[in-house]
């Protein structure tokens, strides 16, 4: 018994001192799972052309802002500049964020910002499109059922972020490679 709990805590205490194990995990889960997902969305939020990028579509104000939308009955025009500002914002950052997350650059501040993307995103969902009056949106935490958009999905992409906010990018990323070399003492 004994060599079996050595043999345990042998392999763990090595996993537990692995520093750049959960930030690369992380990242490389947030790459897999949810860089083309906001990637994804960005794109249905562009406008015509080139300057698309500061022309936001009407599916970019019908996804941010469609109660607002619907009132001036989709005639984007009538918005305010700060409806503009708010969804080319939110379109630049679906896919600046995840960017610097995946190449680990400024890589926390990027999670942090993605976090905050998520929140409003849930809410939106919630309250702007009606996810509140349909309680299997919102879902439950503590009961058997794990598939609930806002409060089960999300909770995983706001924990994998938090690696990332907590540990940094890990050792294969921009930040490390920007970082100035820490001098050993002797």
């Amino acid at each position: 018994m004994n060599t079996l709990i050595s043999l345990h805590n042998s392999i763990f205490s090595r996993i537990e001192r692995a520093d750049w194990l959960a930030p690369t995990l992380a990242r490389f889960t947030f790459a897999a799972v949810l860089l083309f997902y906001f990637w994804n969305s960005g794109v249905t939020k562009l406008g015509d052309g080139i300057m698309g990028i500061f022309a936001p579509s009407v599916g970019g104000y019908a996804q941010i802002f469609p109660k607002a939308l619907e009132a001036v009955t989709y005639d984007t025009s009538q918005l305010s500049i700060f409806h503009w500002a708010v969804v080319t914002a939110g379109t630049w950052a679906e896919f600046i964020l995840p960017a610097l997350i995946v190449v680990g650059l400024l890589s926390r501040v990027a999670a942090l910002g993605m976090i905050g993307f998520i929140v409003v995103q849930s809410l939106t969902d919630l309250y702007g499109h009606g996810g509140i009056e349909h309680p299997e949106t919102l879902g439950a935490w503590f009961d058997n059922i794990s598939n609930a958009a806002i409060l089960d999905q999300r909770a995983f992409w706001v924990f994998t972020l938090l690696v990332i906010v907590i540990k940094g990018a890990g050792p294969l990323s921009l930040d490390r490679l920007l970082a100035p070399r820490q001098k050993s003492e002797m």
